[in-house]
């Protein structure tokens, strides 16, 4: 008998978020994610989100996650979009929401602090770095939404994302194309 649980042991301790990631970034995956984030190869993303909707509906089917309303990528300070050009949680959102008809919300969310790079930081400097580092700037109508990013680590973006959220009583889960366990970056 297998036992089913919505949360793994790090998630059961700290913010019982629910993420849904097709694959680990350690497991040689992560090495198409960061060319996506750093060489903008963007050709690999419609394969990783076939990827990501394949494990989607298997979560579905076991009861770990419903079906969000709706899509919101992690927005980048205008700054960096400038200075990088893209941002690839969205170009990701994008491809999610026109595969599963799903309306990708981009204009209530914004990062009002240009924050340095998570990489490289232990998790209690991510958390002091985002700290009150996004804001929502119009109204959510919808009571389940997916928060989407390339590559979850250690959770703090996507955890203060999810924060602004849950006060508005709305459900968050995350979709990211890979998971990368960091059980040292506490």
């Amino acid at each position: 008998m297998q036992l089913q649980v919505s949360y793994c042991g790090e998630c059961q301790r700290y913010n019982k978020l629910k993420v849904v990631a097709p694959c680990s970034y350690h497991d040689g995956l992560g090495h198409w994610v960061g060319q996506i984030k750093y060489q903008a190869q963007f050709s690999v993303i419609e394969v990783m989100v076939d990827a990501m909707i394949c494990r989607l509906h298997f979560l579905i089917e076991l009861g770990f996650v419903q079906m969000p309303q709706a899509i919101i990528a992690v927005p980048l300070h205008p700054k960096r979009l400038r200075q990088r050009g893209f941002n690839q949680a969205w170009l990701i959102a994008q491809s999610l929401a026109q595969k599963l008809e799903l309306p990708l919300l981009d204009d209530v969310l914004i990062r009002q602090i240009n924050t340095s790079s998570q990489a490289g930081l232990s998790g209690t400097m991510r958390r002091k770095n985002l700290l009150d580092a996004f804001t929502l700037v119009a109204e959510v109508n919808q009571q389940r939404i997916a928060i989407v990013d390339d590559v979850v680590t250690t959770g703090t973006t996507v955890s203060e994302i999810a924060r602004l959220f849950n006060k508005q009583h709305i459900e968050t889960q995350v979709w990211c194309l890979a998971r990368a366990e960091a059980p040292g970056l506490n």
